[in-house]
């Protein structure tokens, strides 16, 4: 048992470090497209460009009776989240390198756990309070500028998007984690892409502008790098420990770092390099803290 434990967990971490490539390079192609189109179409495009392959992975699977069964106040509150986070984040990382960027929405994991406690009614110890604290102690370190000016650092636009967009994913984490009580995994992923490919493409519209046949290998790529990295993280947390995997997600900011660098040749500053580390060991923290709570609870159980 604990070989195929093991396996399993190596297996899903694997995937996990895939799955967070892929979503780095989604992100690239997404601040690359943003010095040229609106934050809204960029959004529409996401959606417009996965939907033929989610359509086919659906088909390919076999699982068209599982996607009409769904929760559907849940899936248009996710998508209507869905559509905000990634305009937002679209908006922020038109100013901010990847790596700030990806410091930031770091906290999203925190914001999960405490939202945990009024919708799911779930129990969190005293111990992740302090951690979250922490954690949004960190995002105040990484938000503040070269200067010693606190207030100017949170009231920069890219920051505060980020910070927007952090939020909405992590509400719409947990209206996830409510549907897929009920919904397939389908469901949730195809609502998503109609949802940013109808409502974010209507809401464009008016300022739509047309793409350029230069930027079409972008769009490919988008479509690629947010479809394999959804399948890639879906297999990272079908076979593995949650509280194993999770903490591989934080390899983002090295991706981050190593495509500002290439990129545009950009690094983040010193506040920025202190903060990542503090929300980050926060993050990694609350995990294992969970870990060692469901191991004692399982050993309790079953002595």
């Amino acid at each position: 048992m604990n070989a195929s434990r093991h396996s399993g967990n190596l297996r899903s971490i694997v995937a996990m470090l895939i799955a967070v490539g892929f979503f780095a390079l989604m992100d690239a192609v997404l601040k690359t497209l943003s010095a040229r189109y609106p934050a809204l179409q960029i959004a529409a495009l996401r959606g417009l460009t996965a939907l033929p392959l989610v359509l086919a992975y659906i088909a390919w699977r076999g699982t068209w009776h599982t996607v009409l069964r769904a929760r559907w106040p849940l899936h248009a509150l996710r998508g209507v989240l869905g559509i905000v986070m990634l305009t937002l984040f679209t908006l922020g990382v038109r100013t901010l390198p990847l790596s700030a960027a990806y410091t930031l929405f770091f906290i999203a994991p925190l914001l999960i756990t405490a939202l945990s406690v009024p919708v799911l009614k779930e129990r969190v110890p005293p111990a992740h309070w302090w951690a979250i604290a922490v954690g949004f102690g960190g995002v105040l370190i990484a938000l503040r500028p070269s200067g010693s000016d606190l207030q100017a650092g949170l009231a920069t636009a890219g920051g505060l998007a980020i910070l927007g967009a952090a939020l909405c994913y992590a509400v719409a984490a947990v209206a996830g984690r409510l549907a897929s009580r009920s919904d397939s995994s389908e469901s949730l992923i195809l609502t998503m892409m109609l949802s940013m490919a109808v409502g974010a493409g209507l809401l464009a519209l008016p300022n739509w502008l047309p793409i350029a046949r230069a930027d079409l290998p972008l769009l490919l790529a988008l479509a690629i790098t947010g479809f394999c990295g959804q399948l890639a993280i879906t297999e990272a947390f079908r076979h593995g420990q949650a509280s194993i995997v999770a903490p591989f997600e934080y390899s983002a900011l090295a991706w981050g770092l190593g495509l500002d660098w290439l990129i545009w040749q950009t690094l983040p500053g010193a506040h920025t390099w202190l903060g990542a580390a503090i929300v980050v060991g926060s993050g990694i923290y609350l995990v294992r803290h969970e870990r060692r709570i469901t191991e004692a609870h399982a050993t309790a159980e079953h002595p």
